[in-house]
């Protein structure tokens, strides 16, 4: 009966508000949310200074997306961590979504592709990685469900032979290759749409026993009221949104005055900024060894960039954009979406991990930002 008044007090909103306020004192992180108002004031009162905004923005995210983390944990406590890795993807994708839409109404698309492409290298290599070498670091060694981690590499195989085909088939500047490009994108976004449904249908209800986790350890936190949890989630990603079309806004000007190329800013700095909610979580949790919620997030993520978020694109740039959008990316970043891809599946081949596994996917990682660091502003077309 003890037991059961307890349970029921945690579970009241207000004790659960008194929780998060007592965590959000005792981490130093979440102090940086100071920062949010601050951006969001200096965007008002000094559009102009885009290099701030450009550091402010990104000092902002940092603490939304540790509390994002937080919230989605403790919501992923209670579903489990295959729906908890898709719930967190999900809300992580947001970020980049905002991005990307922004980029194509002004038309930039080289910025919007550069950052489907990096987010999607980001998250196999730099978050699947980092994951991997913070839980190895702490656990000897981590096991995860494969046949779960198998699964998000295939359909991310398949989204990047998806994109790979229209740059085949379109050799040439011609008219008729510009059509033929963007006549394919559009049938090949709306089958990369379905396929991803599918796939949700596939894991989620009618083989949902294939996706449960290998191991059952919970957090070292204690876990936010399910209530708490799904209203913070609510408010902090549309904060994640504001702060977002603020970064969108700075990042280009900001990075010319830095000496950055466009390539680098999507494929790298749009993919780490719009993808730090979900790696504070997939970092945590391997710290905590659940490296299955780690791995549905890593790779959950980029399937879901790959299969929904680039073909959106392509649909919406009929609406919003000043011409439609294509899914033909330059071959460079064809080709590191393939290497990212095929090191994945060898690196959740086994289902096991260890430290230096994290390693090696962090220094291709490391391969890849350094040779666009370098590129030519006019490399990457």
């Amino acid at each position: 009966m003890r037991n059961l008044e307890e349970e029921s007090s945690i579970a009241s909103p207000r004790a659960g508000i008194e929780v998060v306020l007592a965590e959000v004192r005792r981490n130093p992180l979440f102090a940086l949310i100071v920062f949010v108002p601050l951006v969001i004031v200096l965007e008002q009162v000094s559009p102009e200074a885009h290099t701030w905004l450009f550091f402010l923005s990104v000092a902002a995210i940092v603490p939304l997306a540790a509390l994002l983390s937080r919230a989605t944990e403790s919501v992923a406590a209670k579903t489990g961590d295959a729906v908890g890795g898709l719930l967190n993807a999900t809300l992580g994708n947001l970020t980049e979504l905002v991005i990307s839409l922004a980029a194509l109404q002004a038309g930039q698309y080289l910025l919007v592709k550069a950052s489907i492409a990096g987010a999607i290298v980001t998250n196999t290599l730099f978050m699947l990685g980092g994951s991997f070498l913070l839980g190895g670091l702490k656990h000897h060694l981590q096991e995860f469900n494969r046949v779960n981690a198998r699964f998000q590499a295939s359909l991310l195989f398949l989204a990047t032979i998806a994109i790979l085909v229209p740059s085949l088939v379109s050799e040439g500047e011609s008219a008729s290759a510009a059509a033929l490009s963007q006549q394919l994108s559009l049938g090949l976004a709306i089958l990369l749409i379905a396929v991803y449904g599918l796939g949700m249908l596939f894991s989620l209800k009618t083989h949902k026993e294939l996706f449960t986790s290998v191991n059952h350890a919970t957090a070292e936190e204690k876990s936010w009221p399910v209530s708490v949890g799904v209203t913070l989630l609510i408010v902090i990603t549309l904060l994640v949104a504001m702060v977002s079309e603020i970064f969108v806004g700075s990042v280009q000007i900001a990075a010319q005055h830095l000496g950055m190329t466009p390539a680098f800013v999507g494929f790298i700095v749009v993919a780490l900024v719009g993808g730090a909610a979900e790696m504070t979580s997939a970092f945590s949790a391997a710290r905590s060894n659940r490296l299955d919620l780690s791995v549905g997030i890593a790779l959950g993520s980029a399937a879901q960039i790959a299969l929904f978020v680039a073909p959106v694109m392509v649909l919406v740039s009929y609406f919003l954009g000043p011409e439609p959008m294509s899914l033909q990316f330059w071959p460079g970043a064809v080709t590191m979406m393939l290497i990212a891809t095929m090191s994945a599946s060898m690196l959740s081949n086994s289902g096991q991990a260890a430290w230096y596994a994290g390693v090696m996917a962090l220094a291709v990682y490391a391969i890849f930002g350094l040779t666009l660091f370098l590129l030519p502003p006019g490399a990457a077309q």
